[in-house]
């Protein structure tokens, strides 16, 4: 599961606009583009908290070579894989709490993406749905 959604930006008189075509609840501005770009982070961190929330599928990013990619933090990325990993097992957030002997508010915090939870805990969580969490590092 790659975390990398492509946005389109939409340069005004004296702003930027960002849209995200898979996320359309996430939109956002800049005075520049590359201010635009940062908030777009942030904005798109949001609406996929708005689906967690929400207890709905999170959108695939699609295939757009030639759109600027915003990827996700890490951590956030890590919690989005263990919620979709979740919801396709059809996973309870009681049952894995019992599966990882903790409590079930421990669980939703792993899934919150506002919180900082440790990522060795998310890694354990995927670990014990059969997920293996891998992370890419690439030059800038």
């Amino acid at each position: 599961m790659r975390l990398a959604y492509p946005a389109e930006l939409r340069e005004l008189s004296d702003t930027v606009l960002v849209s995200f075509p898979d996320v359309p609840e996430a939109l956002t501005e800049g005075a520049t583009v590359e201010d635009a770009l940062r908030e777009a982070t942030d904005c798109l961190v949001a609406a996929l908290g708005g689906y967690i929330g929400d207890g709905l599928w999170i959108p695939e990013p699609s295939d757009r070579p030639s759109a600027p990619l915003v990827k996700l933090p890490a951590l956030v990325a890590a919690k989005v894989a263990l919620y979709q990993t979740m919801l396709g097992q059809r996973m309870s957030k009681a049952a894995l709490a019992a599966r990882l002997g903790r409590t079930e508010s421990a669980v939703e915090r792993l899934m919150d993406l506002d919180c900082r939870s440790p990522i060795g805990q998310v890694e354990n969580a995927l670990h014990e749905l059969g997920s293996t969490l891998c992370v890419e590092v690439n030059a800038a």
